[in-house]
């Protein structure tokens, strides 16, 4: 599977962003796809993950929650990541990711997934 994440950018705090993650190489709709992102000097961390088939499963990292909404498009191998009422503490590379496993229910750890993307930069300012 090659990702490729787009939609990143400057934003004011309180403003919105959309990502989207397209993949390409191998059925997308039967693997689990998750977000993440990478502040400058501190560890990549987990932002959110969408389950295979419809995805009616989501899930958010409490810093994120009720701000951030994932949702797939089977039809058109993409997962996006709608951002809203950001922070300046949302600034980071985001990095969309899917599982190596068809049928395996997503995770938030990083290493439960085997493709990622090459990430695009957010920025929010104060």
């Amino acid at each position: 599977v090659q990702l490729q994440a787009f939609g990143g950018g400057l934003v004011q705090a309180g403003g919105s962003l959309r990502l989207s993650c397209a993949a390409s190489g191998r059925t997308f709709s039967s693997v689990a796809v998750g977000w993440f992102r990478q502040a400058p000097g501190k560890e990549r961390e987990f932002v959110s993950y969408i389950n295979w088939g419809g995805g009616s499963s989501t899930y958010y990292a409490p810093s994120v929650k009720g701000r951030f909404t994932i949702s797939r498009d089977n039809a058109r191998n993409t997962v996006s990541l709608q951002m809203n009422s950001l922070k300046p503490e949302d600034t980071a590379v985001y990095y969309c990711a899917a599982s190596g496993f068809e049928y395996r229910l997503a995770s938030p750890n990083p290493r439960e997934y085997a493709y990622w993307g090459q990430g695009t930069l957010v920025t929010v300012s104060s």
